[in-house]
C-alpha cells in the first residue's frame, strides 16, 4: 500500500534520525524535503501546504528532550500532525433507527458496487445483518454483479427495474420483514459529474435520509480524486469516504488531500479485490506504515480475523515437540493465504518493507508448494524421510511441477525441523528461519 510514498519517508526518516541537533536551520531543511516528498507524491499543494505549516510550528515549539534523539524527535512530530492530518482517530459507521440505511456514491469505475458488497461483508462480520439494494439502474450490469456477490457471500439483495427510490422502498419493507438491520444502497455513476447525476442522488439522499452517505474514491487517480471528492461534497451531504484500489500503484496522495479537501473522515480502505479486502482506517496506523513503522496491532488484528486459533496453538505446540509434519506446514500456507497479500503483511511489520526491497515474493509459489503436498501420499507427509527418487518422480508429475522442486521442498523443510528441534532444547527463538519457496 502507497509504496512509493512510504519507500520515500522511509529513507527520509533514516537520514533524519541521523541528526545530532535539532535547530531551526534543520527544521527548515527537514519540511523542505517533506514538502517535496509530498507533492511528488500527487498531495495537492494546499494540503502539503498545510501540514508543511502545522509540522513547523509544532518542531520549532518544542524542546528538545534528553532522553531522545533531536532526529527521533522530529519523526515523532511529523507522525503526530501525519496521524492528526488523516483524522486524528477513526471513526465508525453510524446507523440510525433498524433498518438503517447506508448510501454508497461515486463515479463509474470507482469500485462501487464492489465496495457495497465488501462493506455488507465486513458489517455481517461486526454482527450486523445487512441488505443490499442495487439502485444503479442506469448500468445495466450493476445488479447482476451486485446479486452475483451477494449470493457468493450469503447476504440478500434487492433489484428493480424502476428508480432508486422504488428499489430503495422495496428493500426496506423486505428489511423490516426478514429482520435485516441495514441497508446499503447501490447508486448510480458517470464517468464525470454532471447535473442529471447529482440530481437524481440528491432525491434519493432527501428521501433516504442516511445517517451515513459514504463517497467511493478511486485511491489510483491522484487529484481526480480530489476533484471528484470536492464536486461530490458541494451537492450531496457526504458523511465519510472509502478510498479503494490502494494496493495498486497509487501514489499515495489521494489518501492524503481527499480529507483535508473535503473535511471528512475516511472510514474505510480498499486494499485488494476479495470481498474481505476492507479494512476500517485507522489514521494513527496509516501513519506509521507510511513512515515505515509498521502496524502490528492491524496484523494481529486481520490474524485474528482469519485464523482458528486453537489449530494455530496445536500446530505451535507440535512444533516445540517436533511433530510438525508437511500437512500442517500446508496448513499454516492455507490459513496465511487467507490473511491476504503477503506483500501486504509484510509492510505491516516494522522495518520489514526496507529488508524485503527487491526481492520478489511470488505467491504463485505457495500454490505450487500446496500441489506438491496434496500429491503425497498420508504416509510420506508424515514421515517425509520414506520419499525415495521413484516417489519424488511420482509426487512431481501428480503435482505439474520437477523433481528439483521437490528437493528443494522436501530439504527445506527438514532444515526446518532442525532448528525448532534447536528452539525446543534451548528455549529461546532462533535467528532466523530458513527462506521457504515462497
Amino acid at each position: 500500500m502507497l509504496d512509493e510514498l512510504t519507500e520515500k519517508f522511509e529513507r527520509f526518516v533514516r537520514n533524519l534520525k541521523g541528526q545530532g541537533k535539532l535547530s531551526e536551520a534543520n527544521v527548515r531543511d527537514t519540511v523542505r524535503e517533506v514538502r517535496r516528498i509530498l507533492l511528488e507524491a500527487d498531495v495537492s499543494l494546499p494540503a502539503a501546504k498545510s501540514f508543511i505549516d502545522a509540522v513547523t510550528t509544532k518542531a520549532l515549539g518544542q524542546q528538545v528532550l534528553t532522553s531522545i534523539t533531536p532526529g527521533q524527535q522530529m519523526v515523532k512530530v511529523i507522525y503526530d500532525e501525519l496521524a492528526q492530518f488523516l483524522g486524528g482517530a477513526s471513526e465508525p459507521v453510524r446507523f440510525g433507527k433498524s433498518p438503517s440505511p447506508i448510501l454508497l456514491v461515486g463515479l463509474n469505475g470507482v469500485g462501487k458496487t464492489t465496495t457495497t458488497a465488501k462493506l455488507a461483508l465486513y458489517l455481517r462480520k461486526k454482527g450486523r445483518k445487512p441488505l443490499m439494494a442495487a439502485g444503479d439502474v442506469r448500468r445495466p450490469a450493476a445488479a447482476e454483479q451486485l446479486e452475483i456477490l451477494g449470493k457468493q457471500l450469503g447476504i440478500p439483495v434487492v433489484r428493480g427495474e424502476s428508480s432508486p427510490i422504488k428499489i430503495f422502498e422495496k428493500g426496506y419493507e423486505f428489511a423490516r420483514r426478514e429482520g435485516l438491520d441495514c441497508i446499503l444502497v447501490d447508486t448510480a455513476g458517470r464517468q464525470h459529474i454532471d447535473d442529471e447525476l447529482m440530481q437524481e442522488l440528491s432525491e434519493l439522499q432527501a428521501f433516504v435520509k442516511p445517517p451515513e452517505t459514504l463517497l467511493v474514491v478511486d485511491g489510483m487517480t491522484g487529484q481526480d480524486a480530489v476533484k471528484s471528492a470536492q464536486a461530490f461534497s458541494a451537492r450531496l451531504e457526504i458523511t465519510g469516504l472509502i478510498l479503494t484500489k490502494l494496493d495498486g500503484d497509487a501514489r499515495g496522495g489521494a489518501a492524503l488531500s481527499v480529507r483535508y479537501i473535503t473535511g471528512k473522515p475516511i472510514k474505510f480502505i480498499g486494499v485488494g479485490e476479495k470481498t474481505a479486502d476492507l479494512e476500517a482506517f485507522h489514521p494513527d496506523r496509516l501513519a506509521g506504515r507510511i513512515l515505515g513503522m509498521g502496524d502490528i496491532v492491524g496484523l494481529v488484528e486481520k490474524a485474528q480475523s482469519v485464523v482458528d486459533a486453537e489449530a494455530a496453538e496445536k500446530a505451535a505446540k507440535k512444533l516445540l515437540k517436533r511433530e510438525f509434519t508437511l500437512e500442517d506446514f500446508k496448513e499454516q500456507i492455507i490459513q496465511l493465504k487467507k490473511m491476504g497479500p503477503l506483500d501486504s503483511l509484510l509492510a505491516m511489520i516494522p522495518g520489514m518493507k526496507g529488508a524485503m526491497k527487491g526481492i520478489k515474493i511470488d505467491e504463485r509459489e505457495m500454490k505450487v508448494v500446496v500441489a506438491i503436498i496434496d500429491s503425497m501420499t498420508p504416509q510420506e507427509r508424515r514421515s517425509p524421510r520414506i520419499i525415495d527418487g521413484s516417489r519424488r518422480k511420482r509426487i512431481a508429475r501428480g503435482s505439474g511441477t520437477s523433481v528439483q522442486q521437490i528437493n528443494r521442498l522436501l530439504n527445506q523443510f527438514e532444515q526446518m525441523q532442525k532448528m525448532m528441534k534447536r528452539f525446543g532444547k534451548r528455549g529461546a527463538p532462533p535467528l532466523g528461519l530458513p527462506r521457504m519457496p515462497f
